[in-house]
């Protein structure tokens, strides 16, 4: 007999190898690429624009019904547009009215384009432009984001090709050229150069030579009493014989230099604050570059607010602080005053909100393109520059608002030959700051992308902070025509903080909205307050029986300030003496002499 085989082990497979980790470079690369074209788009992902043009159009076509309603629609107004046309043309004098744009439309204001031909191309294309807006609201299954974004850029295409910005079809232009025999081009054709070699050679815009930092605006007298590698600390001189007894300290937003708050001497916060008697500190944001690319949010709250609050804490001690913060300086003072209340700091003695969110989930059109996608292309423009530029934030700004801040100005400039005269304001708007690309990347997440400061994932120092535990008074202010802070965002601090809260609305825009001293003509604003334990209104309940005032909110602020200081010092037990001895410049006991007078330093920074 043959011997029987030993048994073998059944055979294994090989081991698969294992994949070689990603290398780095294949990223760098992608990130190279992304951030080159991103300097082509203005900072604009284009694969965001793309899926929204994308996601409506597959939505529009799968719907029949809504295609056959913007049919119906466009006949309907095509037949009466026609009827108008014809009984118009044989000398009807009372033709059949056309629906008017609502509000009346500024691009048309012109008196010529009531004449004909121009009334016709005028209604024409307001009637066309209705349903292509049209074709963008309410399509079944279109996501919202995806529907803001594509009723914005719509709204921008509609504006670019609309007849008054082509000088053949526009009757101001076409006067204004027979008039002068061309002379108007030829000035226009002089702006434009000359705007042209201001931008080639980084210098401000024509005319802002006028308003010099330290010279005509951003005047008022003070000393830089402290400084780090975030921030100058300005402490004004006082103004008066003697002072309120809490000081106001000021943080300005770092997308802006601080001298919004200090333009001309007529129209400068600051100096009418100093004049009412009030001890002021504010807040001077350095201008980063490359080397600051590291730099993060909470730096900015702990080097930025902290710091400067310490500071005035050393310089008068046992004095609690009136905090304001303007636009995002008032989103970190909010941050950094749910930090404080959590860990028990009494230094606030109240707390302003000029143009602030807290919350962003109604930001208003700065959100439309604010998704992972966006900031994803944003993220790395920034991990190649090391910062956000100012002309590619201008940029969004102005896209929001293109029909009366880019084509208007277009058309005025370049064809009609007019200069817009040069204000403080408009000066100080061209004086643009950048952005440390890691702050304004936890920034974008982690507030605009994630809102999680009112969703209670917002954390400082490794633990979460929440609005509700702030105690300090709140006086919030929006502004009516806000693109950039929604008043009616600005008012959701009134939700998610418990505080005693007095809101205002007044009118104007985001920054000439602030920029409202008194005696400034045509101002009003609407008041209210609700105290502590009172019952929720939303926006608009809180308008319709909100206080009407005419005049300066300055005034209303300073009353609440007085008010607030007078609390304080009751709840103290410290009296209801409210005016003190004038303070001294800075503390070189305290290590905190002057180092330089007012503006400093970092407002110059290029």
């Amino acid at each position: 007999m043959m011997a029987a085989e030993p048994t073998r082990a059944p055979r294994q497979p090989a081991a698969l190898p294992v994949p070689p980790a990603p290398v780095d470079g294949f990223r760098t690369m992608d990130r190279m690429l992304r951030a080159a074209e991103a300097r082509l788009t203005q900072g604009v992902a284009p694969t965001a624009v793309a899926a929204a043009w994308m996601d409506w159009w597959i939505h529009l076509a799968r719907a029949p019904g809504k295609q056959l309603g913007i049919a119906q629609r466009a006949g309907s107004d095509a037949a009466r547009f026609w009827l108008w046309l014809l009984r118009g043309g044989a000398g009807d004098a009372d033709p059949p009215a056309l629906p008017p744009p609502a509000p009346p439309d500024p691009r048309f204001a012109d008196a010529a384009w009531g004449r004909w031909p121009f009334n016709a191309i005028a209604q024409g294309w307001l009637l066309a432009e209705r349903r292509w807006h049209d074709a963008t609201e309410h399509v079944p299954g279109l996501s919202r984001r995806h529907a803001e974004q594509v009723q914005f850029m719509m709204r921008l295409l509609t504006d670019l090709g609309a007849p008054a910005n082509l000088p053949w079809l526009n009757p101001a232009i076409i006067e204004r050229t027979v008039a002068e025999g061309g002379a108007n081009l030829l000035r226009g054709a002089g702006n434009w150069m000359e705007d042209l070699d201001r931008q080639l050679s980084a210098r401000p815009p024509a005319g802002a030579e006028a308003f010099r930092v330290g010279q005509e605006v951003a005047v008022t007298p003070g000393q830089v009493v402290f400084r780090n590698d975030l921030i100058e600390l300005i402490q004004y001189a006082p103004a008066t014989q003697a002072a309120h007894a809490e000081p106001i300290l000021i943080v300005p937003a770092w997308i802006m230099k601080y001298y919004i708050l200090d333009l001309s001497p007529g129209n400068s916060l600051v100096r009418w604050l100093v004049g009412q008697g009030h001890t002021v500190f504010m807040v001077s944001w350095k201008n980063p570059d490359a080397r600051d690319a590291g730099t993060s949010l909470d730096d900015y709250r702990r080097l930025g607010v902290m710091a400067a609050l310490d500071a005035v804490s050393a310089i008068l001690p046992g004095r609690r602080i009136h905090a304001c913060g303007y636009c995002l300086g008032g989103t970190l003072l909010a941050i950094a005053a749910a930090a404080m209340a959590r860990d028990g700091d009494p230094r606030l003695a109240s707390l302003t909100l000029l143009a602030a969110q807290t919350d962003f989930a109604e930001a208003g059109e700065l959100m439309v393109f604010v998704d992972e996608s966006q900031v994803s292309f944003l993220e790395d423009m920034m991990w190649d520059q090391g910062y956000l530029d100012t002309h590619q934030m201008a940029g969004a700004f102005q896209m929001m608002r293109a029909g009366e801040l880019v084509f208007s100005r277009l058309l005025r400039t370049y064809l009609l030959g007019e200069r817009d005269r040069m204000t403080d304001l408009m000066a100080w708007n061209a004086d643009q700051t950048r952005m440390p690309a890691r702050m304004h990347g936890e920034y974008l997440r982690g507030l605009f992308l994630e809102n999680r400061l009112t969703a209670g994932r917002f954390a400082v120092e490794g633990r979460v902070v929440a609005l509700a535990d702030i105690r300090a008074p709140i006086f919030a202010v929006g502004t009516e025509r806000d693109h950039i802070a929604p008043w009616r965002s600005v008012y959701k601090v009134a939700l998610f903080s418990d505080a005693d809260l007095t809101f205002v609305l007044t009118g104007g825009g985001h920054n000439a909205g602030i920029v409202s001293e008194p005696g400034h003509a045509g101002r009003s604003f609407r008041i209210g307050h609700r105290d502590v334990g009172d019952r929720y209104l939303s926006p608009d309940a809180w308008a319709a029986q909100a206080e009407q005032r005419a005049g300066s909110w300055w005034l209303a602020w300073q009353d609440w300030l007085v008010t607030q200081g007078r609390d304080v010092r009751e709840g103290c037990g410290a009296g209801t003496e409210g005016m003190v001895q004038l303070p001294a410049m800075g503390a070189p006991e305290q290590g905190l002499p002057p180092l330089g007078p007012a503006p400093g330093r970092y407002v110059l920074m290029p």
